[in-house]
């Protein structure tokens, strides 16, 4: 049955990834998830802005960027426009501004359909998961290590687990495309 679980692992892990990937889709609002990917240039590496930096959302359109290092300012503004997430950022002293403009219905669409095509991409690597974990029963059964009930059984269960996920992936999405619809 340990087939079972680590199938189980391998599909939590797509939804996290589904999870992470629909955090950087746009919404109407500022969110400091949409800056977790961007990566700044500082003391010669690239280092996540997260890690060197703090940010707030002091109103619902408007994200505020503090570097730890204010130094860090300049690289932190650039490495924000080169992310290509739509927004212009505004290098202010030892602050970074990031003014979060209202969507308009094409763009709302846009960004609905970036969210259907990461969730396809999940379903995809929901449904390879599964068919590697029936690969791996019927190899069992080939060696003689898995008695044919159990095949049956463990397949059943790993075809539960597939529903489960691409139903708790699309129940993501559709909270993420109602986040995006929202004016």
């Amino acid at each position: 049955m340990d087939i079972v679980v680590l199938t189980k692992t391998k599909m939590n892990t797509a939804l996290e990834h589904l999870k992470n990937e629909l955090k950087s889709v746009r919404t109407g609002r500022a969110n400091p998830g949409m800056l977790d990917n961007v990566m700044v240039e500082v003391y010669g590496s690239p280092m996540r802005l997260k890690d060197i930096a703090s940010i707030t959302t002091p109103e619902s359109r408007l994200l505020l960027v503090t570097p730890f290092d204010p130094k860090h300012s300049p690289s932190i503004g650039k490495a924000i426009e080169k992310a290509n997430l739509g927004v212009m950022p505004i290098v202010d002293g030892n602050l970074v501004r990031i003014k979060i403009a209202p969507m308009d219905d094409s763009m709302r669409k846009t960004m609905i359909k970036q969210c259907y095509k990461i969730l396809e991409e999940t379903k995809i690597a929901v449904r390879n998961i599964r068919r590697d974990s029936n690969e791996t029963v019927r190899k069992q059964k080939s060696d003689g290590t898995l008695p044919e009930d159990m095949v049956k059984k463990t397949e059943k269960k790993i075809q539960e687990l597939t529903d489960e996920t691409c139903k708790e992936a699309d129940n993501i999405t559709a909270k993420k495309e109602k986040e995006v619809s929202t004016i």
